[in-house]
């Protein structure tokens, strides 16, 4: 079986090739750049770690950012800030990577989940209220997809009950939420530079804020919580340090900020380039009716992270699985985005989470299915995509309907 279109697509061509669901786009001027601080007489803790931050908070509208390893070293990073700790809840969606919770883990918190809304699959701010106890001191909204949640509603509710609003905005870099930039919406917002986000270091994250005391405790937890790092204390000429808490060794390179400095300026064609490719895909999916595109609230711009969708509905017969395994045999790297975090055995076994805690987030788990989307992508790679998609759900009900038949 050979979906229409797919005939001559690279990504059928016999050769191996997978068309991936993200990829990173990197060209010469970014080779260039961090080729240059690899010649440099600063590969760590040096100057582009702070102009990358710099950058990064302007292009956000935030005050400031600290720069990390990783996107989950910048959540566990925030989680410290905001002072979580053993008796502590912190109120998570399922719908998002296992990191979102763990890091209330790695401060001894423990993480409570609220189920997301039906259409949009971020967090639901009544839920969420729901949730709160005498022990909530943190919501995390996650801005899954690259579509902002609903902060207006979430800063409320953490006003009202003292709470501090984390942002996992790992997905919307570049989305904003009635005119304002995701960086700028909560007390503390998380970014990932991993390969298929926005905008590469290759690993590493960042958390930006506009509150002092939380990037001073920031800087210090990034830096086994020593106040100083090596070059501040070289341009003082002084050897002495302390360490004033626990923390961790977090710092990201310059080389690795070096490449995010040159992708930026690049962000706002990319995010252009995903929101061309995503209107493609909704507009060829209008009249299959069991292909559901996430809807898009009014008030806010979408970063297209993912471009994920709902499968099978009623009698269609297009099984989920099915089509993954399917599209994934014509060469096209489809992907799930995500288990629900509390269905996970090590949630299961180690916290009593267990299936029916959140009934939205499990039902839309059976349906998900996340298409390509990156910049490098033609148009020609979503008809193909979208033609495969279709044709193969078309054949299931096909088939669904002569197995109907044959039991008359």
């Amino acid at each position: 079986m050979n979906p229409r279109g797919l005939k001559n697509s690279p990504c059928n061509s016999g050769s191996g090739a997978l068309l991936p669901y993200g990829r990173q786009s990197i060209d010469e001027e970014d080779i260039a750049a961090v080729a240059a601080v690899l010649r440099s007489e600063w590969l760590t803790t040096g100057p582009i770690v702070s102009r990358f931050e710099e950058a990064v908070a302007q292009f956000c509208g935030a005050r400031s950012g600290v720069a990390v390893s990783s996107g989950t070293a910048a959540l566990h990073t925030a989680m410290y800030a905001a002072g979580i700790g053993p008796g502590n809840e912190v109120i998570v969606p399922p719908i998002t990577f296992a990191a979102t919770a763990n890091a209330v883990i790695f401060q001894g918190g423990t993480p409570v989940f609220a189920d997301v809304q039906t259409e949009t699959l971020l967090l639901d701010p009544a839920a969420a209220e729901r949730a709160i106890t005498p022990r909530t001191k943190a919501i995390v909204a996650v801005d899954y997809a690259g579509q902002p949640c609903d902060y207006r509603e979430l800063q409320s509710i953490c006003r009202r009950h003292g709470l501090v609003l984390i942002a996992d905005a790992c997905h919307s870099l570049g989305a904003s939420y009635r005119g304002r930039a995701v960086g700028s919406l909560a007390d503390l917002t998380v970014f990932s530079f991993h390969p298929v986000k926005h905008i590469t270091t290759g690993e590493g994250g960042m958390v930006l804020t506009d509150c002092p005391d939380f990037l001073d405790r920031m800087r210090a937890f990034r830096n086994h919580g020593i106040t100083t790092d090596h070059r501040q204390r070289s341009e003082r000429g002084s050897w002495f340090y302390e360490m004033q808490d626990l923390g961790y060794n977090y710092r990201i390179t310059d080389f690795q900020c070096a490449l995010g400095l040159s992708q930026l300026p690049k962000l706002p064609d990319w995010l252009a380039r995903r929101r061309a490719l995503a209107e493609q895909y909704v507009r060829a999916f209008a009249d299959v009716p069991f292909v559901r595109p996430l809807r898009l609230r009014s008030g806010r711009t979408h970063a297209y992270h993912l471009f994920a969708v709902r499968i099978g509905f009623a009698q269609s017969g297009a099984d989920r699985n099915m089509l993954f395994q399917k599209m994934r045999d014509l060469g096209i790297g489809v992907n799930v985005h995500y288990i629900p975090v509390h269905l996970h055995p090590y949630y299961q076994n180690r916290w009593g989470t267990a299936p029916g805690l959140c009934p939205v987030a499990e039902a839309a788990y059976e349906q998900l299915l996340t298409l390509p989307l990156f910049p490098a992508m033609t148009d020609a790679d979503v008809e193909r995509v979208a033609a495969a998609v279709t044709e193969l759900i078309e054949e299931s009900g096909q088939q669904l309907e002569a197995v109907h038949d044959s039991s008359r």
